[in-house]
């Protein structure tokens, strides 16, 4: 482009003070020379499904970042196409207030204008909204592709429903009318094999440099001009030097996941010449992504015409998922069968089971009396027996007999109920609880059936047992760990119960099981002398409230340890997990500006009101192995949390803020309403963010909690509540459309690349056949844009007799016809090389007469109609 030849055609307008251009590779953040720090910009990989993708993400911690967001105006997030409005070489252009971005061919041009700042002595008139003539300085910074393709085709992507007009001038010839806007601008093989997309995020503009299998990264070759000097310094940060300002760029992290794992890959930039910037990456394998973006597998609606909000939720062996929580709905979507098929107070709990495709209801009951219930707590056993907890205040709730306890004691209790595995009976049901107000919130279930809850008692006579920790209340309000044995059938079956609490209020909010029977339990504390053990993390309170971490051991006589976790303000835990070495990994909100965080977090300051946090504890309780925060500069809650076999930390919960860290490709980078849910997958080190993605629509949405499977690679279910009624759903699904002021929604997230809707074709679905000697399960997505487009998606297949785990590479062929699909690719078995066909058909609803049958080479084939599951296809343009 012929810069000079652009300025002088460009009508004087205003330019921002501040422009922070997130690039790929080599990201520039243009600042005025201020009384505050540069905006430094983090750098990080991220990949489609067999690609290779170069990006840049800012941190969220960077105190200069939030001042700069506060202070100056931000980058468009639409890219208008050139219809004669500016020079003839632009292709784009993106205008803000003060700035103006022009992308041509081979290079992009960033305009905009410092204002002069007024003499001393001089008034300026805050009433003024332009700068007088002569009153600003232009500075033009621009970024060029050395060596690139300069036929490569730059496009539009998900055009815009705005248009701009220009009306400019008495002569209609000259007019511009019905501009189209596009969400990205995509230039194809810029480079041979490498992509160039640009696009918005957060309000901030982003582009990634995409690499294909084979691609080779030395090509992209970048020259900056505006720059008066480029240079890597000895931490390896890229720091331009401006007469702006100064501008960092933090060494690039580069890593693939294998497995689960984060495998980090040597690189970094290349000062090639004097304004010129390579990218070097070391070795690394070409068949595998470098971080995997996650997307919706399903996503649905669940509710009636009142009030429904999901609280809980846990997923089998094959894929299918059960939620809990209340509704006041009389029109809960129920099943003919269910336990409870119509609704019986103002609010009752429900309990619903959905299949792996997210289209039909397994199973859904109401569980309540004529009082008050909630569904806060649940978890499944291996056979699909669900355990569900929660409070009521209904003297008829459902007990079953020779329950524990047939009756409530007081004026609010809470219940432990189990329900078999088809949703229509009560294996038990029980109060438990004294004359007081109880409440169940957390449940776990171990290998042999006992089930582990925990809550908050205000009552003196609450059930306990001969030897526990603690047989009194301590304060206003006490947590409680209770342990119920399978059939929690009269007063031997309380294997024991225990006071957990000081002389304050203390609530139990999660609880996590290891295989050794211990409990762990976490949740929030304001006693100065809540039980803490010797040698523990933190032994004193920190301020106005702390979260705690507590284990029991097996007979909830004794503290295996306990520990505050908090700083000088106020700080809540509300989920707990724990991973076969005995780390505890908790989730909440921090408002403390001291909250304990470890080196190397990926946020280690508060970044608004109140952030999220993940915490993990090592195995003695003793110390943090990682402590984090996660937020914006609003207020932010982590409600609900997962670790999968990797150590990798799955959180959900909901946020305010419009800069909550999201990551390159997520799902949805742009905040949607007053509340938005959030899904972040965190790496075992706690130091950087898999992904991270906003989940709602334009009014409030919360996420809950959250729940991962077994699949070689994991897949994280959500739920909570929305009141959008434009919260993203997926095609097929059982709910498409909101039911009511507030609806339960179930969200299952895949680390895979999908295209964007409209789609000519999609096949999901999820399940379990028969096998030699047992069982194998399956999960699987795959959809095409346009027919001759390469197919996108994953398959994760596991043999339960043998071991045997497959997981797609790569999906090279998706043929349908009619009801039938057959998907081809490569894979890897028990990470061995292999090859894969699957042969689908979906036989419409529930399911039950669907089949799936993979051949594996080097292999077997196996399958045929499925033994539980559901498979969907879909043969039309659909719009997700």
């Amino acid at each position: 482009m012929r810069t000079q030849t652009l300025l002088n055609g460009l009508a004087g307008g205003r330019s921002a003070t501040l422009i922070l251009l997130l690039l790929t590779i080599a990201a520039i953040g243009i600042l005025e020379a201020l009384p505050c720090t540069a905006a430094d910009v983090d750098d990080t990989v991220a990949s489609a499904e067999g690609s290779l993708v170069l990006g840049t993400t800012a941190k969220p911690d960077d105190a200069a970042r939030v001042r700069v967001s506060d202070a100056y105006g931000r980058l468009p997030l639409s890219f208008e196409t050139n219809r004669g409005q500016t020079d003839s070489e632009v292709k784009f252009l993106a205008r803000g207030t003060q700035h103006t971005l022009f992308l041509s061919s081979t290079e992009a041009v960033l305009v905009f204008r410092k204002p002069e700042e007024p003499e001393a002595g001089e008034r300026r008139d805050p009433k003024a909204k332009l700068a007088k003539p002569g009153t600003a300085t232009r500075t033009v910074v621009s970024v060029a592709y050395l060596g690139a393709n300069p036929m490569a085709r730059v496009a539009g992507l998900d055009e815009l429903p705005g248009k701009i007009n220009y009306f400019i001038g008495s002569d209609p010839a000259k007019w511009r009318v019905n501009v189209p806007t596009y969400a990205k601008v995509q230039y194809q093989d810029l480079y041979p094999g490498i992509d160039l997309v640009y696009y918005g995020n957060r309000q901030q503009l982003e582009y990634d440099f995409v690499l294909r299998p084979g691609a080779d990264p030395r090509r992209i070759t970048l020259s900056f001009q505006g720059a008066d000097k480029l240079e890597v310094d000895t931490q390896g940060d890229l720091v331009l030097h401006t007469a702006a300002g100064t501008i960092r760029h933090r060494k690039p992290v580069i890593y693939q996941d294998v497995d689960g794992l984060r495998r980090d890959i040597a690189g970094g930039y290349v000062l090639r010449e004097a304004r010129t910037v390579g990218f070097g990456v070391g070795t690394y394998d070409l068949s595998r992504p470098l971080i995997i973006d996650p997307v919706l597998f399903y996503s649905t609606y669940l509710g009636g015409s009142g009030d429904d909000e999901g609280l809980a939720i846990a997923v089998d062996t094959v894929g299918n998922t059960y939620v809990t929580g209340r509704t006041n709905s009389t029109n809960f979507p129920t099943t003919a069968g269910a336990f409870q098929t119509t609704s019986g107070a103002l609010f009752n709990a429900f309990v619903t089971k959905l299949d792996p495709t997210g289209s039909a209801l397994l199973y859904s009951s109401y569980l309540g009396g004529s009082g008050s219930d909630e569904g806060r707590g649940l978890a499944v056993d291996t056979v699909g027996n669900t355990y569900v907890t929660g409070r009521t205040s209904s003297t008829d709730f459902p007990t079953t007999t020779g329950a524990f306890q047939a009756a409530p004691g007081g004026v609010g209790s809470a219940f432990v109920t189990k329900l078999d595995s088809t949703g229509s009976a009560l294996l038990y049901s029980t109060y438990l609880g004294g004359s007081g107000i109880d409440e169940g919130f957390g449940i776990a279930v171990d290998t042999v059936g006992n089930a582990y809850v925990t809550g908050v008692i205000g009552s003196t006579d609450f059930p306990t047992t001969t030897g526990a920790f603690q047989s009194t209340l301590g304060g206003f309000s006490d947590a409680f760990v209770a342990k119920l044995n399978p059939t929690a059938a009269g007063p031997a079956s309380l294997v024991y119960s225990t006071y957990l609490g000081g002389s304050g209020n203390d609530e139990g909010r999660g609880l996590a099981v290891d295989a050794g029977g211990n409990a762990y339990v976490t949740g929030r504390t304001s006693s100065t002398d809540f039980p803490t053990t010797t040698g523990a993390f933190q032994t004193t309170a920190g301020g106005l409230g702390d979260a705690f971490v507590t284990k029991l051991d097996p007979t909830g006589s004794a503290l295996l340890y306990s520990t505050y976790l908090g700083g000088s303000g106020a700080d809540e835990s509300f989920a707990i997990v724990v991973d076969p070495g005995g780390n505890a990994y908790v989730t909440g909100f921090a408002s403390s500006t001291n909250f304990p965080t470890t080196t190397g977090a990926f946020q280690s300051a508060l970044g608004g009101f109140a952030d999220a946090f993940v915490t993990k504890l090592n195995s003695l309780g003793s110390g943090l192995v990682y402590s984090t925060y996660l937020g914006g500069s609003e207020q932010d809650q982590g409600r609900g949390l997962a670790v999968d076999p990797g150590g990798n930390a799955y959180v959900t919960g909901f946020t305010a803020s419009t800069n909550f860290p999201t990551t390159t490709g997520a799902f949805q980078t742009a905040f949607g309403g007053f509340f938005d849910a959030f899904v972040t997958k965190l790496d075992p080190l706690g130091s950087a963010l898999v992904y991270s993605t906003y989940l709602g629509g334009s009014g409030s949405d919360v996420g809950f909690s959250i729940a991962v499977d077994a699949f070689p690679n994991a897949n994280a279910y959500v739920t909570g509540l929305t009141d959008s009624t434009n919260f993203p759903t997926t095609t097929g699904v059982f709910q498409s459309a909101s039911g009511g002021s507030s609806d339960v929604f179930v969200a299952k997230m895949a680390d895979v690349v999908l295209p964007q809707a409209p789609t000519t074709g999609k096949v999901n679905g999820g399940g379990s056949i028969n096998v030699a000697g047992g069982r194998g399960t399956f999960a699987f997505i795959a959809q095409r844009q346009e027919t001759t487009d390469p197919v996108k998606g994953q398959l994760q297949y596991v043999n339960h007799v043998s071991g045997a785990k497959v997981h797609s590479l790569a999906i090279t062929s998706l043929v349908i016809t009619s009801n039938m699909a057959t998907l081809t690719g490569t894979c890897t078995v028990d990470t061995a090389p292999c090859t894969f066909t699957v042969d689908v058909t979906d036989n419409g609803e529930p399911g039950t007469t669907d089949s799936f049958v993979i051949s594996v080479v080097p292999g077997s084939t196996e399958g045929g109609t499925i033994r539980s599951g559901n498979i969907k296809i879909h043969d039309i343009k659909t719009h997700e």
